[in-house]
C-alpha cells in the first residue's frame, strides 16, 4: 500500500493439554510453549508494531503461590523485546542450577511465564494513547482465582457510550473511556456473577469454601458468561481470554468480521488472527486448520475439554476483504490466489487503458504488498499475448508474411521493477517545504527501462487511500523516467467510507476517493448536498440506532467510478507531473469474484454490517464539515 495505515492487532492463544513433563521428555524442554508463542507472535508481527504483550497462567498451583505472569513492551521490536526479557530469566536459572533446568515441575514451581496457558497479543493504536497501559494483555485481578481474568484482542466497538452507560448502572466507574476497558470490565462483572452464583449454589449444598473454590472452577459456565457479556456489543471483533484458574476462550464477532483460525491435536490448542502462523510453527497442513465461527467462542476449560458454543446469533457473515487485499500476510495459501485473482481481473481495464499497445508499456508495482496482484495482472497479460498470438496466425485467411510474423511473435510484455522504497530514509526534517522535499525521495526508481515519450508505466497498487505518497513521491519519480502516461492501478475499489472495526481509517477527509467527489459536487453546482447531508447526519443522532442510515453515500451518488477516478487522477497529479495520469480502481463485482467467503466491503460500498456502523459514518461526516479532526468513536 502506497499510503501506510495502522491496521488490525493479532492475538496468539496456547492451551497445553499435557504437563509440562511430557514436553521435556518430548521435545527436549519444558519451555515448548512459550517458544512455539514467540514463533506465533513473530510470524504475526505485521499486525502490530506499537508494542505487544504476553500473559501465561499456571495451574493447579499451591495457595500463595504466583500463577499469573504478565510482561508488556513498547519497544521498536517488542516481541523481540519481550522474548529477551523472558530468555534472560531462564538463562539465570540455568546458570544458578543447571541441575534443576530439565526438571519442569521445579521449573514451574520457581520460574514465571512455566504456564499452560498461554496468551500473546500485538498491538496496533488506532489514534488511541501509545502507551504501556494500552498495551494487551489486560489482567484483572482478584484474590479468587475463579474471577481473575487476562484478556487480549483484536477488536473496535462503534457503541462505547453505550457500554459505558450500562457499566455505569451496574454500579462500576471504569477509570477511562475505551472499548478495552469496557470490554473487560463487562466480562469480569458477569464472571464475577457467575463466581457468586455457583458459591451460592455450593454453600446451600453445604460445602466448606475450600471445596466450593474447586468446585467453581469445575462447573463455571464460560460460554454463560460470554452470551451475557456480549448481548449489547456492536464491532467487529476477536477477544481472547484466560480466567485465573485455568479456562479459556477464543471469540469471535457475529458478523465474523474480524478473523480467528485455531489448530487441535491431543498435545495442544492454539489459535491465532492468521492461518499461515499455525501452519509454519506446528508445521500442519492448510486442511487441518478451522476457522472460529463466527457469534461462536471456542472455550477450552481447564481439564481440556474443547467446545464451540455460540454466544450470539451468527447475522450475515462479512469478513473483512481487506484482510485478503492487504493486512493479512499472503503467505496463506487462499490469501495468495486471491489476491493473484485480484490482479487477474484487472487487465481488460487495463488493456482498453493502453490501447491494447503492449509493446509500449512496461507493467510494474509499487512495493511490496501490491507484488502478489502485480503476478497475477503478469499472468493475464500473458494469456491475453498468447491469445492474439494465436488467434492472428491461425485464424488469417491469407499467408502471413515473415515480417508480419516476425512482429506478432516479437510480443512480449515488459514486468519490471520500477519502484524501490528507500526503508533507511527519514523525513525528520520540520519546515513543511523541506519535509516535501525529503518525501519524493522516500522511493527511488530503477533507470533505463521506459522509452522517453514513448511508453506507458503501468503501476500496480493494491489499495489508495489518501494518495498522498502517491501524489508527493511515486508520480513525481516516475515522471522522471519521460513516460507518455503513468497508468496507476488499484486491485482494491475506491475506499470511501471509514472503518469504524479496526483499521485507522476513520476520518472522511482523508479519503481522495471523498475529496474527488466533493469536488465533483461543486464543480457541477451541486454543494448544497453537502449541507443536505450534513442535516441528514445531525437529524439521525436522535433516531435509533438500527434505523440509521448511511447518508454519506448521497456523496457519491451523481457520479460514476470512472468520474470519480477521473478526478483522481487529477487530483494526485497536480501541477507539475509532465505525464497523463489516469487511474483505474477494481470494481466491487470482481472484488467479490476474488473473495467470495470475505464479502466485508463497508470501507468501499458504505454497506455496514453492524447498526453502529452507520452512526459511526454519519458522525464522521459530520467532524468533517465541523472541521474536527479526530474520530467518529472510541477506541484503546
Amino acid at each position: 500500500m502506497s499510503d501506510a495505515i495502522k491496521h488490525e492487532c493479532g492475538i496468539a492463544l496456547i492451551r497445553l493439554l499435557k504437563p509440562l513433563s511430557y514436553y521435556q521428555e518430548k521435545y527436549g524442554t519444558a519451555l515448548y510453549g512459550i517458544n512455539k508463542l514467540y514463533l506465533l507472535m513473530e510470524k504475526q508481527h505485521n499486525r502490530g508494531q506499537d508494542g505487544a504483550g504476553i500473559a501465561t497462567i499456571k495451574l493447579d498451583v499451591k495457595p500463595g503461590s504466583r500463577y499469573i505472569s504478565r510482561y508488556r513492551s513498547m519497544a521498536p521490536n517488542a516481541v523481540a523485546d519481550i522474548f529477551e526479557y523472558v530468555q534472560k530469566k531462564f538463562a539465570a536459572v540455568q546458570r544458578a542450577y543447571p541441575d534443576r533446568f530439565s526438571d519442569s515441575q521445579w521449573l514451574k514451581n520457581n520460574v514465571s511465564f512455566t504456564g499452560e496457558v498461554l496468551m500473546g497479543h500485538l498491538r496496533y493504536g488506532t489514534h488511541g494513547k501509545n502507551s504501556i497501559e494500552s498495551c494487551h494483555p489486560f489482567l484483572r485481578q482478584n484474590n479468587w482465582m475463579t474471577r481473575n481474568l487476562v484478556l487480549a484482542g483484536n477488536f473496535n466497538m462503534t457503541n462505547v457510550d453505550e457500554l459505558l452507560e450500562q457499566l455505569y448502572e451496574l454500579g462500576q466507574h471504569p477509570k477511562e473511556k475505551a472499548d478495552t476497558v469496557t470490554v473487560l470490565e463487562k466480562i469480569g462483572h458477569f464472571l464475577d456473577a457467575e463466581n457468586q452464583e455457583q458459591f451460592d449454589k455450593f454453600k446451600q449444598k453445604g460445602y466448606s469454601n475450600v471445596e466450593i473454590s474447586a468446585l467453581i472452577a469445575e462447573h463455571l459456565d464460560v460460554a454463560r458468561i460470554l452470551r451475557k457479556s456480549a448481548k449489547t456489543w456492536d464491532g467487529g471483533y476477536t477477544i481472547s481470554g484466560i480466567v485465573g484458574h485455568g479456562d479459556a476462550f477464543v471469540m469471535r464477532d457475529p458478523a465474523g468480521i474480524r478473523p480467528a483460525y485455531y489448530y487441535v491435536n491431543d498435545e495442544v490448542v492454539v489459535v491465532t488472527s492468521e492461518r499461515p502462523a499455525i501452519q509454519t510453527a506446528f508445521n500442519v497442513k492448510f486442511e487441518e486448520i478451522n476457522e472460529i465461527k463466527p457469534g461462536y467462542a471456542l472455550i477450552v476449560k481447564k481439564d481440556g475439554s474443547i467446545t464451540e458454543e455460540m454466544f450470539r446469533e451468527p447475522v450475515e457473515k462479512k469478513s473483512c476483504s481487506f484482510e485478503r487485499i492487504y493486512f493479512s500476510r499472503g503467505s496463506d495459501a487462499a490469501i495468495y490466489q486471491e489476491r493473484k485473482h485480484l490482479g487477474r481481473l484487472l487487465c481488460p481495464q487495463i488493456l482498453h487503458a493502453i490501447d491494447y499497445d503492449i509493446n509500449n508499456t512496461v507493467f510494474s508495482y509499487i512495493p511490496n504488498t501490491a507484488e502478489v496482484a502485480f503476478y497475477g495482472l503478469g499472468e493475464g497479460i500473458d494469456e491475453y499475448v498468447r491469445k492474439l498470438q494465436k488467434d492472428t496466425l491461425l485464424n488469417r485467411a491469407d499467408k502471413i508474411s515473415d515480417e508480419e510474423l516476425n512482429e506478432m511473435l516479437s510480443i512480449k510484455p515488459r514486468f519490471e521493477k520500477l519502484n524501490i522504497k528507500d526503508a533507511k530514509l527519514r523525513t525528520f526534517i520540520t519546515q513543511d517545504a523541506d519535509r516535501q522535499d525529503m518525501v519524493q525521495h522516500v522511493y527511488d526508481t530503477t533507470y533505463g527501462i521506459v522509452k522517453d515519450h514513448q511508453d506507458t508505466i503501468v503501476a500496480v497498487d493494491d489499495s489508495i487511500v489518501r494518495g498522498t505518497t502517491l501524489k508527493q513521491s511515486i508520480l513525481t519519480i516516475l515522471d522522471r523516467l519521460n513516460p507518455k502516461k503513468i497508468l496507476i492501478v488499484s486491485s482494491a475499489p475506491q475506499i470511501r467510507y471509514p472503518d469504524c472495526y479496526g483499521i485507522d481509517m476513520s476520518r472522511l477527509g482523508e479519503f481522495v476517493a471523498f475529496e474527488a467527489a466533493v469536488s465533483l459536487l461543486y464543480k457541477h453546482g451541486m454543494g448544497e448536498v453537502v449541507e443536505k447531508v450534513y442535516q441528514q447526519c445531525v437529524a439521525s443522532l436522535e433516531l435509533p440506532k438500527e434505523t440509521v442510515q448511511n447518508y454519506v453515500k448521497a456523496i457519491y451518488a451523481p457520479f460514476t467510478d470512472e468520474e470519480i477516478s477521473k478526478e483522481i487522477a487529477g487530483i494526485i497529479r497536480g501541477t507539475h507531473i509532465q505525464a497523463e495520469v489516469e487511474v483505474i480502481y477494481q470494481t466491487l463485482e470482481n472484488l467479490h469474484i476474488a473473495c467470495p467467503e470475505h464479502k466485508g466491503d463497508w470501507y468501499f460500498s458504505g454497506d455496514y454490517p453492524t447498526p453502529g456502523g452507520n452512526r459511526v459514518v454519519n458522525r464522521a461526516y459530520m467532524n468533517w464539515v465541523e472541521g474536527k479532526n479526530v474520530r467518529a468513536y472510541f477506541s484503546a
